[in-house]
Parts: C-alpha cells; structure tokens; sequence
C-alpha cells in the first residue's frame, strides 16, 4: 500500500450541501477500493491565482490515504467525470512528505 495525497477545488456556487454530498462520494469510493483515509481537512472558499472555468475561487478539500496503486486511475476518471470538479491533484507520498504531512496535521490539531 502506497501513501497517496489527494487535493481537489470544487466550483464555487455549490452549497454547503453539495459540497458535503461530493466530498463523502469520494471518500466512499475510496474506501469501497479499500483505502484507509488517514486524514481529511476542508480548506475552505480560496480565491485562485488564474480564472478556472469563469470561476475565480473554489472550495478546497485535501485527503490523505493508503491505498494500492491501481485505484488512483478510476478515482481520476471520477474526478474528470464529475461537473463540480474543477481541478484536482494526487502525488504519492515518500517518507519525507509523510513526516511532514504528520507535522502539519499536528500543528493544525494544535491552533485548534
């Protein structure tokens, strides 16, 4: 099982509830896959540095999860699929980027 992070904007004009409805599709369909989330943070209403379908801000989401390597592709296509998806982002994470991504949940854990 590889760590993976995944980061995704959604379009600006859906409500809470959509936003939540989305982000728990994903979550589930990761799971189904049998990836074990390890964390999920919700960044928030950004404004973007370019325009991005007419759009000039978005809704932030990052997971953080292990999964086997074949399931990023499906979970891409799902993300091109999906009309509130306006970009999305998923790099593997080494060690290093591990250690940091703990430090960062701790330090965030702590502000709260």
């Amino acid at each position: 099982m590889n760590n993976y992070e995944t980061v995704f904007i959604l379009n600006p004009v859906l409500s809470d509830e959509q936003i939540k409805e989305t982000v728990k599709k994903y979550e589930d369909f990761l799971v189904s896959k049998g990836a074990e989330m390890v964390a999920k943070e919700d960044w928030g209403l950004k404004k973007l540095a370019y325009a991005i379908q007419h759009k000039k801000s978005g809704f932030y989401h990052l997971f953080e999860y292990q999964v086997e390597g074949e399931v990023i592709n499906p979970l891409e296509v799902e993300f091109r699929r999906d009309e509130r998806m306006m970009r999305y982002l998923t790099v593997r994470l080494d060690k290093h980027a591990i250690a940091w991504a703990e430090k960062r949940r701790k330090r965030n854990k702590e502000k709260a």
